[in-house]
């Protein structure tokens, strides 16, 4: 019974604090995903992010980032919106930077919920992640329930498709364990077939993540390599092509976050204003947002590429 209540308890609260899904795993060595990653770093689909070959062995076991681990609870938090840029011109970014930084957002209110633990069940040793430290958390999602990982490698829930943050309690705490889902993308290859840098793969499930559009304006730092020239379809910072056009979002439903609205120019900004943006305008607009991971130089080098 304890088990059950304490699931439940920790279930009603995450849906108080905004997260939409909640899945619960064994905390345990990861043997399958653990020949995936080392199948996929060894065929160099990381690109130049060094650090995904850091810390494997943390990556595939929990228990190495929290001691005696016994739960992964992993949770969605919805950002979709059906805003769009003023003028269909403009260079477009990811629907999830639309607003303030989700690290930022999602782990206060991941903090909230452990600290909620702590008071209500008892002394519980635990950590919190959202995209900021070595764990597959869609690995992590779909042994848990949550959903089942696309053929674009994303996860994607049946009844909200895939436009929402994941993050992760590791917990010592023994739960009541939720099972994965079936997969239900089918024969469909609607984002394999629209991917315009042919990143994933033609059975899909496999990303090149040296070839996405997310990694070449995010994650590179160094010029973006000529052969993608007119591949990148507007888009200046991330990507949502293999999203648009995935059947499952239908599904999606606008994000109640006021942190996730964007700020009062983002979306009314021409594409003139975009190609003559300057660093007093980029510090203004994208105060909170992801992407001043990319910084301001990053961002004209993006926008140049583009436009020339």
């Amino acid at each position: 019974m304890p088990k059950r209540s304490d699931t439940q308890r920790i279930r009603e609260e995450a849906h108080r604090l905004g997260f939409e899904f909640v899945g619960i795993a064994r905390a345990e060595f990861m043997e399958e995903e653990a020949k995936k990653l080392e199948d996929w770093l060894h065929r160099g689909y990381q690109g130049k992010m060094g650090y995904m070959e850091n810390h494997f062995d943390k990556r595939t076991d929990p228990t190495k980032l929290v001691e005696g681990a016994k739960s992964v609870v992993s949770l969605t938090y919805n950002y979709y919106t059906e805003k769009s840029p003023e003028d269909p011109t403009a260079p477009k970014i990811s629907k999830y930077a639309y607003g303030q930084d989700y690290h930022y957002v999602i782990k206060q209110k991941l903090r909230e919920l452990l600290a909620f633990i702590r008071n209500e069940i008892g002394e519980v040793n635990g950590r919190c992640f959202v995209d900021s430290a070595p764990v597959l958390e869609r690995d992590w999602a779909r042994r848990s329930g949550v959903g089942w990982m696309g053929k674009n490698t994303l996860l994607i829930h049946p009844k909200r498709g895939s436009y929402f943050f994941l993050a992760e309690l590791i917990l010592d705490l023994e739960l009541s364990y939720d099972q994965p889902i079936k997969d239900y993308c089918g024969t469909c290859t609607r984002c394999i077939d629209a991917c315009p840098t042919e990143a994933i793969s033609p059975q899909g499930y496999v990303l090149d993540g040296s070839k996405c559009i997310s990694y070449l304006t995010i994650e590179l730092r160094e010029a973006i390599p000529e052969s993608f020239k007119g591949q990148f379809e507007n888009w200046a910072f991330g990507c949502d092509i293999c999203q648009e056009v995935c059947p499952w979002n239908r599904f999606s439903t606008p994000h109640q976050e006021e942190a996730f609205e964007p700020h009062p120019e983002l979306l009314k900004m021409t594409a003139r204003e975009w190609r003559e943006i300057t660093e007093e305008v980029f510090r203004k607009v994208f105060k909170k947002s992801a992407v001043k991971r990319t910084k301001f130089k990053g961002l004209k080098r993006n926008l140049d590429f583009l436009g020339s």
